[in-house]
């Protein structure tokens, strides 16, 4: 263990002196200059204003991916002028009369879908910015990006004025982006600025900077430069004003509650403290809205990740989010509206304020408080976060945590209720192109009379380019590192025959190496080969579990793709382990190998399906499963999509079997720009549970919405039986101030 983590500081040292300094300067190679206008731009699709005519044009895109090598086979032009109030766009993308758009809704589709994006980083750090797309049926969508690379999740939203024209051999759009939406400095004459579009009938994402395909679309260490002819106006006071009224009936019959009337009201607001620094608040949120989460069989032994959907918490979010790994996150923001036992409880209100200190520093404070609800008490939570840029693409960043119980006088059952906290510091390194990244984090929660085992400590890096990516990670995690804002995937150990929870620290090392072959056949886009290694060990030196996998995928150019995987398991169980109803696994050691095969049709089609199947041994046991999804859409007004997945367990004697069944049917119809009508089902008998989720939306107004959602549960076993059904309405106004 020592010898691994010299290694993994003595390639951090190698990294950091020698390493992926790389001296490509785009934003003097891509350049783009605006000039102001004093003419009224009318935004209707058309570049027939005088102010038009003389202004710089840009274009020869490079094809992003499927390869980096040569020009965008459909040409894009692009033009921007600036007045006092707004920044112009005009954009014009060679293409046909026929295009992919899987869905009207705002928000939703845009990397299935025929778009042109633009990404702005008015503070030009290289690390955070926006993007705003839209489609070829003026379908909007935007989103505040990190230096993270994870995927935009489209959760930040403010209003702009964009339209769309679409003609036989090209379609154009004219944006216009108001200068209050956006953050920057007073006096900055130089933004960064890219151009991306995806021709999915071609299936060839293009950008107007030639970026290597082994990075993200939104890379911004990729931007180009936007040259102002003076700096730009100051933006002015940017504030909104989104009250909110709902009303409904539900019955709750596992509580035998009959049929209850609800109406509450609240509201949130956006105010610009600061050009590059925006304060939200909310008071009394509902996030009756939001889609319900999609279930999923769970085969592991520990609690599954689900991902935020309230939009509150979205924005912004890197700045809080991601601390640690995918399955150890200090911050995991789910946890602020829910009791122990995963049930909601009300929000009183908060605020966030997040945002550009400087252009090398940024910040998030955030503060929610709960109400009391049965036995647990009304809750704070209190979160600090920053972000400081060193070097080029570097970041140093800090945290602090807070959980603390309020108006509580007497004495705690469970003394570690009372208060969680936690504190952490990362240095996450990134060279100029982002070939290499080096990441390292100590953590450390505090909690009444706890003072061992409560740290979290992670190191890691991860090199990448056009034919090999290699990540390996290394994690510590005492017993006694608590996350009350958190989630830590595998230090809660359920023991089925003493009907408790054991917390177990851990250690674990995780390689991955992924071999990209990119051959000359006009077929193939590639063959990917990733053999990976993942081991975790109790905080004694002894296994805990390992697996160690290869999988292969060949991706064809007309989007369909053929995969496989074989993985070999180790695993020590500490505890008795339940996987059926019947007896559960007893501790000791089991050694068991399975693997799976999945075959995807193209996304371009109007039907798109996917199918997997797999099986072989599971722990003392067997397994078999299979998924099968398809989506049927009629572009693009309605879209189907049916998931079905099934998994056998059997094992001998009296640990007996189970047949999980997830059926998950889902339909969109988008009525219009502005009207959409979805319905999701889903029947999961691991939870036995069968939920209705129906859900109508108007957008009456740009940002302002009237909702009318149904939802129903009910058991699966008595089949039918109802939980819970509710109707609920939620009207929303956005007031720009």
């Amino acid at each position: 263990m020592k010898k691994y983590i010299c290694f993994l500081l003595f390639s951090t040292l190698l990294q950091v002196l020698g390493f992926g300094q790389d001296k490509i300067d785009f934003q003097k190679l891509y350049q783009l200059h605006i000039s102001q206008t004093t003419e009224k731009i009318t935004v209707d699709g058309l570049d027939n204003e005088k102010s038009w005519m003389p202004t710089e044009m840009t274009s020869n895109f490079w094809e992003k991916y499927p390869s980096d090598q040569v020009k965008a086979k459909r040409q894009t032009e692009v033009k921007v002028l600036y007045d006092n109030q707004f920044v112009y766009f005009f954009l014009k993308m060679y293409d046909t009369s026929t295009y992919v758009i899987q869905t009207l809704k705002r928000d939703n589709g845009f990397f299935d879908s025929d778009a042109i994006s633009i990404a702005l980083d008015p503070v030009n750090a290289k690390t955070n910015g926006f993007v705003f797309s839209i489609n070829p049926y003026n379908v909007q969508t935007e989103d505040l990006i990190s230096s993270s690379g994870n995927k935009p999740n489209f959760s930040w939203d403010n209003k702009w004025i964009s339209q769309t024209k679409r003609y036989a051999n090209y379609w154009t759009a004219e944006i216009a982006i108001p200068f209050k939406t956006l953050r920057y400095e007073d006096g900055k004459t130089v933004w960064g600025i890219n151009f991306l579009r995806t021709d999915i009938k071609n299936f060839q994402y293009s950008s107007w900077t030639h970026m290597p395909t082994n990075f993200m679309f939104y890379d911004f260490g990729y931007l180009g430069s936007l040259i102002w002819d003076k700096a730009p106006p100051q933006p002015g006071t940017n504030m909104a004003f989104i009250p909110y009224l709902t009303g409904g009936v539900n019955q709750n019959k596992e509580d035998n509650t009959g049929i209850l009337g609800k109406f509450a009201g609240g509201f949130d607001a956006k105010i610009a403290v600061t050009s590059s620094l925006n304060l939200d608040m909310t008071v009394n949120p509902d996030f009756s809205q939001v889609e319900v989460d999609k279930q999923v069989t769970n085969l592991t032994r520990f609690n599954i990740f689900f991902p935020e959907r309230r939009t509150f918490f979205l924005e912004n979010n890197d700045l809080f989010a991601e601390y640690g790994i995918e399955p150890i996150r200090p911050f995991y923001s789910r946890k602020i509206g829910l009791d122990n036992e995963g049930k909601p409880i009300p929000i009183v209100g908060g605020f966030r304020l997040s945002g550009n200190l400087d252009n090398k520093t940024r910040i998030g404070i955030m503060n929610m408080q709960t109400l009391k609800k049965g036995d647990f008490e009304a809750q704070n939570y209190s979160a600090i976060s920053f972000n400081r840029r060193v070097l080029n693409r570097s970041l140093v960043k800090g945290y602090f945590l807070n959980r603390n119980a309020v108006g509580y006088s007497g004495t705690f059952k469970n003394p570690l209720d009372a208060f969680g906290r936690n504190a952490g510091m990362e240095y996450n390194y990134s060279d100029v192109q982002g070939k290499w990244n080096v990441w390292s984090g100590f953590h450390q929660s505090y909690k009444p009379g706890i003072s061992t085992e409560k740290n979290y400590i992670n190191l890691g890096w991860q090199f990448q380019n056009r034919n090999l990516s290699i990540i390996n990670d290394f994690s510590d995690v005492g017993k006694n590192f608590y996350t009350d804002m958190g989630f830590v995937q595998r230090i809660d150990n359920y023991d089925a025959k003493k009907d408790t929870t054991f917390r177990v620290g851990f250690r674990h090392l995780f390689t991955q190496i992924t071999i990209k072959i990119i051959p000359t056949d006009k077929k193939i886009i590639r063959h990917e080969i990733t053999p990976m290694n993942y081991i975790a060990f109790n905080r004694d030196g002894t296994l805990n579990e390992r697996n160690t996998g290869i999988s292969y995928m060949i991706s064809f150019k007309k989007t369909n793709s053929f995969s496989f995987e074989g993985t070999n398991y180790q695993s020590n169980l500490l505890y008795y382990s339940p996987f059926t109803d019947a007896a559960p696994l007893p501790p000791g050691k089991y050694n068991y190998t399975n693997g799976t095969i999945a075959y995807e049709s193209d996304i371009r089609k109007k039907f798109i399906y996917k199918a997997e199947w797999g099986g072989g041994s599971f722990y003392n046991g067997s397994i078999m499963q299979w998924k099968f999804g398809l989506t049927y859409r009629i572009q693009p007004f309605v879209n189907f999509n049916l998931s079905v997945q099934q998994a056998k367990l059997q094992f001998p004697g009296i640990y007996g079997s189970s047949n999980l069944l997830l059926i998950a049917p889902r339909v969109e119809v988008n009525f219009s720009n502005s009207l959409f009508w979805t319905t999701f089902l889903q029947y999961n008998n691991q939870n036995n549970n069968f939920n209705i989720n129906s859900r109508m939306q108007w957008r009456f107004k740009p940002m302002s919405d009237l909702y009318l959602v149904y939802t129903d549960n009910y058991f699966t076993t008595p089949f039918m039986q109802n939980k819970n059904r509710a109707l609920v309405f939620k009207l929303n106004y956005w007031f720009n101030l």
